[in-house]
């Protein structure tokens, strides 16, 4: 990776996030080319979906940086292909998420998908969270994130940012825990854990007859070894390393040759 990497942002939470603040600042540290393309709305959920077939429109709120009316593959791919055509990013940060992204959730954060589609689009994807506490309803702390965010950006970027011999079939996916920076324990890298059915279910509103599609607890039982745990018993940094391949090779070496009509 150069020194001087060009950086693209983008999140799920939208452009007035804190958290979009927050990573600024951070890649900011790391590099002084650094753009902005986030939603100009939550998409918190979107997952990879793109606004096909509507018109989107840039605004801009400051030098080199805009929101886009769109989701977060959208302005990925807008910054990437449109306003950075002509010397692409490198890095593509995405974040900084209000709340873990971890578990099954990855597969509809519009957080890692914005990682994601960086990484399709040829550039080093992370998606990074900061953990909040659900259950309790304590708004989020951003110190955790703050003081060991650069840090562990520099690191990964070391060990895996190298062009020549850099993966192009994987992006990572960082969570923060929710604890004070100095109760950090370490950082693991972990699979993400599977659980045997989805964290998301029907959530009564207060308003009678309607509800919420939410994540009411923290699934459980949380396995050894795996994100979730690591995250909220170890009080680790997760570092996930996720791949743009889907198939089971093992399933599909098993079924060649054996499947009939």
């Amino acid at each position: 990776m150069k020194s001087n990497p060009r950086i693209l942002i983008s999140n799920d939470d939208g452009i007035d996030a804190p958290g979009l603040k927050v990573l600024q600042d951070i890649a900011a540290q790391l590099s002084d080319d650094v753009w902005v393309v986030a939603p100009d709305t939550n998409q918190s959920g979107a997952s990879h979906r793109f606004t096909l077939g509507t018109e989107l429109e840039f605004s801009t709120h400051g030098h080199q940086i805009f929101s886009l009316n769109g989701t977060p593959a959208d302005c990925i791919v807008a910054g990437y292909t449109h306003l950075l055509k002509d010397s692409p990013p490198d890095i593509v940060l995405a974040g900084i998420n209000h709340g873990q992204n971890m578990g099954d959730i990855i597969n509809c954060s519009g957080t890692a998908a914005a990682a994601r589609e960086g990484a399709l689009q040829g550039a080093l994807g992370i998606a990074l969270s900061q953990a909040v506490d659900y259950e309790n309803q304590r708004d989020v702390e951003w110190d955790c994130s703050k003081a060991h965010a650069l840090s562990l950006l520099k690191s990964l970027i070391a060990q895996v940012g190298h062009t020549h011999n850099r993966n192009r079939d994987l992006y990572y996916n960082v969570n923060f825990p929710d604890c004070e920076p100095d109760q950090v324990s370490d950082v693991q890298t972990v699979p993400h854990q599977r659980f045997d059915r989805s964290a998301f279910r029907h959530y009564p509103s207060k308003n009678e007859g309607r509800f919420f599609i939410s994540i009411p607890e923290t699934p459980t039982p949380m396995e050894e070894n795996f994100d979730f745990h690591a995250l909220h018993q170890s009080k680790s940094i997760t570092v996930t390393p996720l791949t743009l391949r889907f198939s089971d090779m093992d399933e599909v070496q098993r079924l060649q040759g054996i499947l009939s009509i």
